[in-house]
């Protein structure tokens, strides 16, 4: 419980930090190719504190085959929400080696919390949708940078 505690407060500090001056997304981040079956996924890369305190803030839109992968330091219940977030998107809660915990959808600039069902380092959030279209789901295996060996 002090783990959920935890993750929370540190969202919701960071949610009220001021982002009002950035209102525009960042595009400047690295990326990395992942792929999940036969699908392939142009990533990009929210590594730091503030990368993905903004995350997919201010977008207009997101190409069907890119997506966000949030990168933690340590394994939490790791919770989301949509603060300035306009477009609807999918959480996918990732374990270490790639397999997905949970899914969670989430609405535009809500900040309803959306959490891990146990503890986890990475989050995918893609298009909402693009996870049920192409089959994928709770146990489906992620490959490539970081889950890599």
């Amino acid at each position: 419980m002090k783990t959920i505690f935890t993750a929370i407060l540190s969202l919701l500090i960071l949610g009220s930090s001021d982002t009002g001056a950035q209102e525009t997304p960042q595009t400047t981040l690295q990326r990395t190719s992942l792929s999940v079956g036969i699908h392939q996924i142009d990533t990009q890369l929210a590594m730091t504190a503030e990368q993905r305190e903004i995350g997919l803030m201010y977008r207009k839109e997101m190409p069907q085959h890119e997506g966000m992968l949030f990168i933690f330091e340590n394994s939490s219940r790791l919770c989301f929400w949509m603060k300035n977030t306009l477009i609807p998107l999918t959480a996918a809660f990732i374990a270490d080696d790639g397999t997905i915990v949970n899914l969670e959808n989430m609405k535009p600039q809500t900040t309803e919390s959306h959490c891990a069902t146990k503890p986890v380092r990475y989050v995918l959030e893609m298009n909402q949708g693009w996870f049920a279209k192409k089959g994928v789901r709770p146990g489906s295996k992620i490959s490539g940078r970081p889950f890599s060996p």
